[in-house]
Parts: structure tokens; sequence; C-alpha cells
């Protein structure tokens, strides 16, 4: 399957590639980063590897998945944003990773703006949802600038986490 790409004024979204393998380990073992994502712990070089190797998988199966972040004016890969809806998960969800030298700007924000649009122009979904650690305030912060409302709480990894969302209609009011 083809991965669309998707471009900001900041970024560019597209398929992971090989040569971006060792910038997406290093933002795996870094304990501040993976503190929030999946059960809070860091992934080793292979865990990775495998986890990069399943975002690709993703879009093979579903049509849709997590992009790779690209820095346009330096051409760095800085994380992932995206779809994610493997099987047994509550909702359709965007999500979004940075590595740490990258937060605090609004690329987080720019990037999930682009998905979210993606995810409702594209592929039709009626209601996207973001699931987000309480402690995790920037997250909390972005899915507000996306206008996503809390919705409730479920559990994921043994983890209680925030469910935020929006529906169709209320994005495009724009």
């Amino acid at each position: 399957m083809l991965i669309p790409q998707l471009e900001t004024q900041r970024l560019i979204l597209r398929g992971f590639r090989q040569q971006d393998f060792d910038a997406y380990a290093q933002m795996c073992a870094d304990p501040e980063v993976m503190r929030y994502i999946g059960d809070g712990t860091t992934l080793s070089r292979q865990q990775s590897w495998r986890n990069m190797a399943l975002m690709l998988g993703h879009w093979q199966l579903r049509g849709y998945g997590m992009w790779a972040v690209v820095e346009r004016q330096s051409g760095e890969m800085i994380g992932r944003i995206g779809c994610w809806q493997p099987e047994g998960w509550p909702g359709f969800e965007v999500g979004w990773m940075l590595q740490r030298t990258h937060w605090g700007c609004g690329l987080a924000t720019e990037g999930a703006t682009a998905a979210m649009d993606y995810t409702f122009r594209e592929l039709q979904q009626s209601h996207v949802l973001s699931l987000i650690c309480p402690e995790n305030t920037a997250s909390i912060r972005v899915a507000q600038k996306l206008r996503e409302k809390l919705e409730g709480t479920t559990k994921i990894f043994s983890r209680e986490v925030l469910i935020y969302g929006i529906c169709r209609e209320d994005w495009e009011r724009i």
C-alpha cells in the first residue's frame, strides 16, 4: 500500500523508512517520551524495530496508520503522528509522540491537525478519540487545541486513561 504524504507549514508526515530507525529507537528509549505511551516503559532497539514495523503493518491491514513526522527545515525524523485502531481498541484514535527536543513548540498540534483533517475528509470517520494518561497535561492541551472534549475513561495496558474525542460535525465547524 502506498502511504499518503501530508505536509504542513513545518512538517512532513510520511511512511516510515529504514533510515528513520536510529532516530525512532532513540526516541523510544527516552524514559520521558515513553512515560505516557503504552505501559510507560522504554523500548530496546529490537523492540523499537518491531514497533516501527507494527506501524507500517497497521497501514497494510487497516488502510491507515501512524506517519513518521519529519521536520521540513532539517529533514530530521522527529516522531510519529497518525491514526491507530488495533484489534480491541476502544475506537478510532489519532495519536502523537515526538522527540523531547521538539516538545512545546506546537508541532504535535500542527501534525495532529493534519491527521484529523485526513481522518475526517479522506477516511470519512464519524468520530475520533485520543487516549491520554491523566498526568500528561501537555497531551491534554493538544487534545483541547484540537477541540476534543473529555468523554470518559478506559483502561489501556492496565493503565487508566482519559478519552478525549470529537465528531466530524464538530471538526468541520472551523
